[in-house]
């Protein structure tokens, strides 16, 4: 790895550490982690989806997202529902309590990613998310 590859690598790293830390301190501010965020942000923002679909959408392993769901639904922030096509798959649903929960977690969770990226300038921040894009599409190409 040359240094220049090395030097983006730490940056990447930092700049996503970072933002973890810092909404994760939201999330744990309303007593959630942000596993249990991103599910209910899921289902917020695109209603009711199968496990796999939330799995999907929050990049999460299939272990984890049992738990994470059956946590969520103890604490009365989403259901399951049974699909009456096909009995064995289910739907997870944000409840009211959820939403209402989303409805002050979300904005606040928004508002610090927009403050910390906002030290970019628009031409910035669609150069970044090029640069993003075509990473991600060379990972698709390659096998590591």
């Amino acid at each position: 790895m040359g240094e220049s590859e090395l030097k983006v690598f730490i940056g990447l790293s930092r700049t996503l550490n970072h933002i973890n830390r810092v909404t994760g301190k939201i999330h744990h501010h309303y007593g959630l982690t942000t596993p249990q965020f991103g599910v209910l942000e899921a289902l917020y923002h695109k209603g009711d989806l199968t496990i796999g679909e939330v799995q999907e959408k929050i990049l999460s392993t299939s272990g984890t997202i049992p738990v994470i769901v059956r946590n969520l639904e103890k604490e009365g922030l989403l259901v399951r529902k049974q699909d009456e096509a096909d009995r064995r798959r289910f739907y997870l649903h944000i409840t009211e309590k959820g939403r209402a929960l989303m409805d002050q977690v979300y904005p606040e969770n928004e508002g610090a990613i927009r403050e910390m990226l906002g030290i970019f300038t628009d031409v910035e921040q669609e150069n970044l998310i090029q640069c993003f894009k075509k990473f991600g599409g060379a990972q698709n190409e390659e096998k590591y």
